[in-house]
């Protein structure tokens, strides 16, 4: 039996639940819009981020921070899309590409990929809205003398891509990339080349390929790189640094790259959390746009940052190095003519500098490190009282071919 006494309670009960099937479909139709934008637009750090890789613009150009060389699930990665752009915005990028296998895919049986631009389109998705900008890329993959290729900002990687009678069995990886393996590798090149691509070869020393870990350049890539056809190599990938890489770059003009080549978390395999960083390329660009970063890949205008060492040709990695590294007003200690000069750096790379100057050091040696974003006081006995005091330094952890370190002037004035 029901009385008077029962029923605003019934009221409240009907109301909360009335409420609370609201709630429900407000939910559903948030994550109905998520996942048809891509499972939801990744989100640009707030506040203070000290993983962030930042270097200095030149005087002439900006400098783009980017990673060209990623994966995904839907190739041999395993993470979707959207967490690469996470992890970019979280590092400060400029510029990614997630250059997905086209003829090795691992995960078909779970992740049947007929669309080769289905990893682009998510992590444009997901970059919505942020100043990342996402670039369109593939990876070819072949065995040798090919190897492994990419090719960034290309129209279509479907195109890219050609598998005669593919097994019928979703399973049989080796299958399909041997089927795929079958279309000529030149012919896959001249297509990503056909789409104004801008192509490099990748990670050239890598032992499965280069048993003994020297890259060499073989008649396909230096055709290729005659021809125009292709315009960089990886001189790093992951940890390694191929110093025969960077040779064959400065001997055939082609663009230095340095790249993650990611395929798990950046956090567990560049431990940026510990100080750690992935491997970048930094390209000098005419403003930050995918326009002018082609223009200054083509241009050649880069400098690979990997394990707190810069590498680049030194009209391109010089200027960053300027632009890094500033000098205070001269001062002189009390009652002599000792000059204190205060050394910053506006990088994140720890510069390990080698002073050769002709003046003699009061303290410490001739090698000194300018932290990252920090200074470095620097007592110099030039003898007397100057006005203008020259410091040239060889910059130890920047190389401008293999064995090469590059020479700088700092000049400070009272």
């Amino acid at each position: 039996m029901i009385n008077a006494a029962t029923t605003p309670i019934r009221k409240i009960i009907h109301q909360s639940h009335h409420s609370y099937l609201c709630t429900l479909l407000m939910c559903a139709a948030v994550l109905a819009s998520n996942i048809a934008l891509g499972h939801g637009t990744a989100q640009t750090p707030a506040g203070p981020n000290d993983r962030t890789i930042d270097f200095p613009d030149t005087k002439e150009y900006k400098t783009l921070v980017v990673d060209l060389h990623t994966h995904s699930v839907f190739s041999d990665g395993h993470v979707w899309p959207k967490i690469r752009v996470d992890e970019a915005l979280k590092d400060g990028l400029d510029g990614l590409a997630i250059t997905e296998h086209l003829e090795y895919q691992p995960h078909r049986a779970d992740l049947l990929n007929p669309d080769r631009n289905r990893a682009y389109i998510e992590a444009a998705s997901a970059a919505e809205g942020s100043t990342l900008m996402v670039i369109r890329g593939s990876e070819i993959t072949r065995e040798a003398p090919a190897g492994h290729i990419n090719a960034i900002f290309i129209e279509d990687a479907n195109k890219l891509l050609k598998v005669k009678n593919p097994p019928t069995d979703k399973s049989d990886v080796l299958g399909y990339y041997t089927a795929a393996n079958q279309w000529p590798s030149q012919n896959a090149v001249q297509a990503a080349h056909n789409q104004g691509a801008f192509i490099f070869w990748n990670h050239p020393d890598w032992t499965r390929q280069a048993p003994d870990g020297i890259a060499r350049i073989n008649d396909f890539h230096a055709q290729n790189a005659k021809n125009g056809i292709l315009n960089g190599i990886e001189i790093a990938n992951g940890d390694y640094y191929s110093e025969e890489a960077f040779a064959i770059a400065l001997e055939y003009d082609l663009a230095i790259i340095g790249v993650s080549d990611v395929h798990d978390l950046i956090d567990w395999d560049y431990k940026p959390h510990e100080g750690g960083h992935r491997p970048v390329t930094l390209v000098l660009a005419k403003d930050k746009s995918i326009a002018a970063l082609k223009e200054g890949l083509f241009a050649k205008r880069t400098v690979v940052w990997t394990r707190n060492t810069l590498m680049g040709r030194a009209p391109d990695l010089i200027p960053i190095l300027q632009a890094s590294l500033s000098t205070s007003k001269l001062t002189y200690r009390p009652d002599t003519s000792v000059a204190i000069v205060t050394l910053s750096n506006n990088s994140d790379m720890n510069m390990q500098l080698r002073y050769t100057g002709a003046h003699s050091l009061l303290l410490g040696p001739d090698r000194i490190t300018v932290p990252e974003h920090g200074e470095y006081e620097l007592h110099v006995k030039p003898g007397k009282v100057v006005d203008t005091l020259d410091l040239p330094f060889v910059v130890e952890n920047a190389l401008t071919a293999p064995g090469q370190n590059p020479s700088i002037v700092l000049s400070s004035q009272r």
